[in-house]
């Protein structure tokens, strides 16, 4: 297990302070604000904390404040219903006596019915792309600083893009779809609730890219100004977060400062694993700065 895993692992374990309340901690590694894949994970794994009877099946967020990563985020969930097939939770973060996050999750436990599902399209699979240091070493010189530092950087979730270009170079035409081999960078303890959480953590890396792509730039272009704003995520079958996933991305519309993308996570056989969607802020900055060229 490398120590970004371990690292994530602790973080997700939440201190529990009194009944329904839960404090979280984000990593200390410079970043401004706390990212909102942790947010939407550990108020998951708080609200879950209060239905051991069953497993989440969707949960729906709206970021409010931007998070300060220095200080501890509390959970507050309250038990909407208990009923004998779905149980309902709300979950609000709160930062210096505000609410910065709020997410609503369903619990469900699967039954037999009816079934079908899209198949994931047909790409290289994720042995044959090169891994991150690899990746690094052919294509770093050609990348933005930014990107290049996002990297570098050891991380607890391990991507390979099936489009390396995507993030070296964009052009005006391009389409606005991204696909990514993901999983956790270790093996993960068994516990399902566990991996429905680390999926969850992922579910908002690269999405709101996406949105991006159709206009030459990325969340790391100085002219642009991102944030995420909503997110969904319905689980649909079981996974293991620490075994290859394709993360297949698409962005239906921008317009106004906002940016609409959605997602399907496809296990090795080609099961469909989770659906999500998010809409996020895009907004141009006006000042023109320096660096443009590069996105």
């Amino acid at each position: 297990m490398t120590q970004a895993v371990t690292d994530l692992l602790d973080i997700l374990d939440l201190e529990k302070i009194e009944e329904n309340l839960f404090r979280g901690r984000s990593p200390q590694v410079g970043w401004q604000r706390v990212f909102g894949g942790l947010v939407i994970a550990q108020a998951l794994v708080a609200a879950q904390r209060t239905v051991p009877q069953a497993p989440a099946h969707s949960l729906h967020a709206y970021f409010l404040l931007g998070g300060d990563p220095a200080t501890p985020i509390v959970y507050q969930v309250e038990r909407l219903r208990d009923g004998r097939s779905f149980s309902t939770r709300r979950c609000h973060a709160i930062q210096h006596g505000r609410v910065i996050f709020t997410l609503a999750a369903s619990f469900f436990n699967s039954e037999e019915g009816l079934e079908h599902a899209f198949s994931p399209p047909d790409v290289p699979p994720p042995e044959s792309l090169p891994d991150e240091n690899a990746f690094i070493e052919a294509y770093g010189a050609k990348m933005p600083e930014p990107v290049r530092r996002y990297f570098q950087r050891e991380r607890p979730i391990e991507m390979r893009p099936v489009d390396p270009g995507r993030f070296i170079a964009r052009g005006e035409q391009d389409d606005p779809v991204q696909k990514v081999w993901v999983r956790a960078t270790g093996k993960l303890p068994d516990d399902p609730a566990l991996h429905r959480a680390t999926l969850a953590y992922f579910s908002d890396m690269t999405l709101l890219d996406t949105a991006l792509i159709a206009h030459a730039r990325s969340v790391f272009h100085p002219d642009i100004q991102a944030a995420s704003l909503d997110h969904a995520l319905w689980l649909h079958r079981p996974f293991r977060a620490d075994e290859w996933m394709l993360y297949v991305q698409d962005s239906p519309n921008a317009r106004g400062g906002l940016g609409f993308s959605r997602g399907a996570l496809y296990s090795r056989d080609g099961a469909l694993i989770a659906s999500v969607a998010q809409e996020g802020l895009i907004r141009l900055r006006r000042d023109p700065g320096a660096g443009l060229e590069q996105w």
